[in-house]
């Protein structure tokens, strides 16, 4: 199934649920391996660390040259480069509709408190409601097929809104359906195209896709609510919307242009929908590395929500910031993800993939400690450059461990599972964050604003704590 460039004589063995399968990069097809591949990969007597190295290591490609920069997976690989495109084109249309849309409701429709919520609410409720069946679903079509159709689907969706608001016909619950589609659109477009990047790119590059990704990722995040904002500003907030339909035309259009089809080759069986959750999840679950990770991210996504509704409010009420200042502060922590996504494939080739893991969440969780800290003493100069260095931590930490959690799962997972594993992955991450965000409301009504920074970063720091005793440890060669 996968598509590997030929030459490069590594094999995949995974081992999930008492199954071993292996691929040969040759043809990319599946077939059972032989009871000798298997002992000579998989140690015996209790030896979890060593074997689960020689499993990476046997997919790594060390052996095989240092492994590539990030310009040239994009110039080698002419499908990544696709996907890249049309994922960077919608993103910068996404952010658009992430200032239009609050406007939209605010300006034009004069929303309350309550239902804004409400509107934040709907773009979040496709994860929790079909984020584990959805990686079910994704993995009976085509990844390419799904991504397309993800894509156009929005475009209607979004270009109503202009209509109707031209129209005079335009409501709050037009908003809330046109929020909850848009997300389960985003969904299936995430599931499938994280689980489509093994087949774009040999497995040694995997590393560098993914930075590349979050390079992408991070820079848009940067400049494009402020590109959003000067759109908004001239068009309004419901004809602003067009802009992103466009964006999601634009991207479903250079999508279409990827060769592969992406079908998964899985051997023929009956099909229940619930039983193929818990297999995705037993995916998750049921490897040491993976599990590891996913737990540690899981700790860590609750307390970085805990920290994100109070952080605003931090740095008004505490701290007194204008909101030029608030401004500067966020656009460094920007400026520092673009950094650290730039950075991830070297440090983590310098490191091993483990301990950079481990290293960008210990980085997250003393951002909020260092940030808590601005407080004392009140002098502009102190409270400005601590706050600079807590930003610094809060960007680069997730880009080190955003890039190594995604190579681990497409690196560690069997093919036929993995579109499973990634949606119960972001199940569990987004299903932490409206938790996440009540404890923090709590948490700063019981203490205070600086002392819920504080805890947030005490429970991240039990998430790096469990990372820290993992496998994880010692894991030095790149998946």
């Amino acid at each position: 199934m996968l598509s590997f460039e030929r030459g490069y004589g590594f094999r995949e063995i995974s081992q999930f649920s008492g199954w071993t399968n292996c691929w040969e990069n040759d043809l990319g097809l599946s077939r059972p391996c032989g009871q000798d591949a298997v002992s000579r990969i998989f140690l015996p007597n209790g030896h979890g660390e060593r074997r689960t190295q020689a499993v990476v290591a046997s997919v790594s490609g060390h052996e095989h040259g240092g492994p590539p920069g990030l310009r040239s997976v994009l110039a080698r690989h002419h499908d990544f480069r696709r996907l890249f495109t049309g994922n960077s084109i919608s993103l910068l249309g996404s952010s658009v509709t992430t200032v239009a849309l609050p406007l939209t409701a605010v300006v034009q429709l004069h929303a309350s408190p309550a239902q804004m919520g409400y509107l934040g609410a709907a773009t979040l409720l496709p994860h929790l409601v079909l984020g584990l069946p959805a990686g079910v679903w994704v993995d009976r079509m085509p990844y390419r097929r799904v991504l397309v159709i993800a894509d156009l689907v929005r475009v209607p969706l979004l270009a109503a809104i202009p209509v109707l608001a031209m129209a005079g016909w335009l409501r709050m619950w037009q908003l809330y359906v046109v929020a909850a589609a848009v997300g389960v659109g985003g969904l299936f477009e995430s599931v499938a195209a994280q689980s489509f990047i093994p087949r774009l790119v040999p497995r040694r590059q995997l590393l560098p896709a993914n930075s590349v990704l979050m390079l992408s990722n991070a820079t848009v995040a940067t400049t494009g609510s402020a590109s959003g904002g000067m759109i908004v500003a001239l068009l309004g907030g419901p004809a602003a919307l067009f802009v992103d339909a466009l964006s999601f035309l634009a991207a479903g259009i250079w999508k279409a242009r990827i060769r592969d089809s992406g079908a998964v080759s899985a051997p023929p069986r009956e099909r229940r929908l619930w039983r193929d959750v818990l297999e995705g999840t037993r995916a998750v679950l049921g490897h040491d590395i993976i599990r590891a990770v996913t737990v540690a991210a899981t700790v860590g996504a609750l307390a970085g929500q805990l920290q994100a509704v109070v952080m605003v409010l931090y740095l008004v009420r505490d701290l007194g910031l204008s909101s030029g200042l608030i401004g500067v502060v966020i656009a460094v922590g920007g400026a520092a993800g673009i950094l650290g996504a730039a950075l991830a494939s070297p440090i983590t080739r310098r490191l091993g993939p483990g301990p950079t893991f481990i290293a960008g969440m210990f980085l997250s969780s003393v951002s909020g400690v260092t940030i808590a800290m601005a407080d004392r003493p009140r002098h502009f100069v102190w409270v400005l450059a601590v706050l600079v260095a807590g930003q610094i931590l809060y960007g680069v930490g997730p880009s080190l461990f955003g890039v190594n959690q995604q190579t681990f799962r497409q690196a560690l997972i069997a093919p036929e599972l993995l579109s499973r594993a990634n949606a119960t992955w972001r199940f569990l991450i987004y299903g932490m964050q409206p938790l996440g965000a009540l404890l923090g409301g709590m948490l700063a009504t019981m203490l205070s604003l600086q002392g819920t920074l504080m805890a947030g970063s005490a429970l991240m720091l039990a998430g790096t704590g469990i990372a820290a005793l993992s496998p994880l440890r010692s894991l030095r060669e790149l998946p």
